[in-house]
């Protein structure tokens, strides 16, 4: 039975070879060249540091997928939304376990004081991370045509969004 729970330094070397196959040969995401394991650390110290979530979900010893969410911008207005991210590995697709992954995101996200979470999906063709976010109750707002190159292809971009606990319905302070 896969468990999830907060990604550890040890789990760096997985999330980044997850994460580097995806650079590699997928159009979730744009980044081009797969970042290194220092690069990753710096990333996830950083969602730390603003006391956000970074997940992984493991099966025994593997590290099977991970998740985390980042501020949408930088500028404070922003400061109740964010970006939701989640990569599963290869072999771990089509388990149900990006269903699990992002619905712990989620709890833990609502938990930091996350209002709005908001899915940036690379690839309009990205049936696994539409369908995800469908099922966890985020709803399409919208395309960015054509705005991505990568594979010598333009890229759509998907926007999804969730609203978390008391979303918009009161002010958060």
């Amino acid at each position: 039975m896969p468990i999830i729970r907060p990604a550890n330094d040890s789990d760096l070397p997985h999330i980044t070879a997850i994460y580097g196959h995806h650079v590699l040969h997928g159009t979730g995401t744009f980044e081009t060249s797969p970042p290194s394991q220092e690069d990753m650390q710096a990333r996830r110290s950083d969602v730390l540091a603003k006391s956000l979530p970074y997940l992984v979900i493991e099966e025994g010893a593997e590290i099977l997928g991970f998740a985390y969410c980042n501020w949408f911008k930088p500028r404070p207005a922003y400061r109740y939304s964010a970006e939701d991210s989640i990569y599963l590995a290869p072999a771990a697709a089509g388990r149900g376990l990006g269903k699990l992954l992002l619905t712990e995101l989620i709890t833990q996200a609502e938990r930091a004081g996350v209002r709005k979470l908001i899915a940036v999906i690379g690839d309009s063709a990205n049936v696994g991370s539409v369908g995800v976010h469908k099922a966890c109750g985020f709803t399409p707002v919208g395309t960015l045509s054509n705005c991505g190159w990568k594979f010598e292809r333009w890229l759509d971009v998907i926007l999804m969004e969730r609203s978390l606990g008391l979303g918009s319905s009161q002010s958060p302070n």
